[in-house]
């Protein structure tokens, strides 16, 4: 089968970063589905693991995550899919990845894809939609739709995949009014499109902003980028009690500035349930399965912003390299081998 691969962590502008391969068709076995891969897209996560290879590493490596195809094998295990269900999902890090034409993959970690989109539209919206659901109900513990709950909450850098689907999943299943941070043109008029209320630069003073538009201080902030830069920032600007989620690596994360208002501090990782095969693994694909709900009512809509066309090296190279330039707007597809 086709794949596309690397050996070194090179930078993106080396060239023959990534090779076009062909490496053996693998197997369904247990609880795994093989899934023939129609799109992808590329995130975040596929550059940082690039960047952290070893350099001594002499094997290919496969990335990729987000995917949505449809099914040709089954393990003996498997209870929820069947050979021809077009499915979608982000996968594991412990496994090859979705950058080849077939893709083994955990069923308890795949939704059904919504039928009201395509294969692309649909490979956009997997990592993002786990981590932004994950960090909203089950991290945080916003609860869905309570009249009661008029709260606030602040979304740094929001533009982005993760941020773009977690500004729809709150105006559509909460009642808090959502502040999001962006800082371009384009990002700003992207945000209102999806439905912010607010919108606020992150490279200018936080907290005056919030103050100029007379709102109380967040009971909620979501920092999906920047948390180093922003740190000060978001203890100064969050309600006492208040919770506060991070996803991105800050290095020296010092967390005294936020004791003395008794904030609860939240990693979301997507990749924990499958990383450490957690009693609830299942309910990644019970979260995608209600992503793809929300899509067929048309209640939110799928964060593809570009796509670069077939699923090959130099597109791959391209992908990572829009990543890396920090200017991307909602997720990069690409589709079919």
């Amino acid at each position: 089968m086709k794949a596309v691969a690397y050996i070194k962590p090179y930078p993106i502008d080396t060239a023959n970063v990534f090779e076009d391969i062909e490496v053996e068709k693998p197997i369904a076995q247990g609880h795994d589905i093989l899934v023939e891969v129609k799109a992808i897209s590329v995130n975040p996560v596929d550059i940082k693991m690039r960047q952290r290879t070893s350099p001594d590493n002499e094997n290919w490596k496969i990335l990729g995550h987000d995917a949505a195809g449809i099914v040709v094998a089954v393990g003996e295990k498997v209870e929820n899919f069947k050979i021809g269900d077009e499915v979608f999902y982000a996968g594991s890090n412990q496994r090859n990845g979705s950058y080849a034409e077939y893709q083994l993959v955990d069923e308890r970690i795949v939704g059904h894809k919504p039928k009201s989109i395509d294969f692309a539209e649909a490979a956009a919206l997997p990592l993002t939609s786990i981590t932004a659901w994950e960090m909203l109900f089950d991290r945080l513990k916003i609860q869905e739709q309570n009249p009661e709950q008029n709260a606030t909450i602040l979304v740094i850098g929001a533009a982005g995949g993760v941020g773009s689907i977690t500004v729809q999943l709150l105006k559509r299943l909460s009642t808090l009014k959502v502040i999001a941070t962006a800082s371009r043109p384009e990002s700003k008029a992207w945000l209102e499109k999806i439905g912010a209320d607010y919108i606020i630069d992150h490279r200018q003073s936080m907290p005056e902003q919030i103050a100029q538009l007379g709102l109380d201080a967040p009971n909620y902030i979501f920092s999906i980028t920047g948390t180093d830069q922003h740190r000060q920032a978001i203890a100064e600007i969050i309600a006492p009690q208040g919770h506060f989620g991070l996803i991105d690596d800050p290095d020296n994360f010092v967390i005294n500035p936020f004791k003395i208002k008794s904030v609860a501090i939240h990693w979301e990782s997507m990749f924990t349930r499958s990383t450490f095969q957690t009693v609830d693994m299942a309910r990644q694909g019970e979260i995608l399965d209600k992503i793809a709900e929300q899509i067929d009512q048309a209640k939110i809509t799928s964060t593809l912003a570009k796509h670069l066309g077939t699923i090959n090296a130099a597109n791959i190279t391209e992908a990572h390299r829009l990543i890396e330039s920090g200017t991307s707007i909602g997720k990069i597809v690409l589709e079919g081998f």
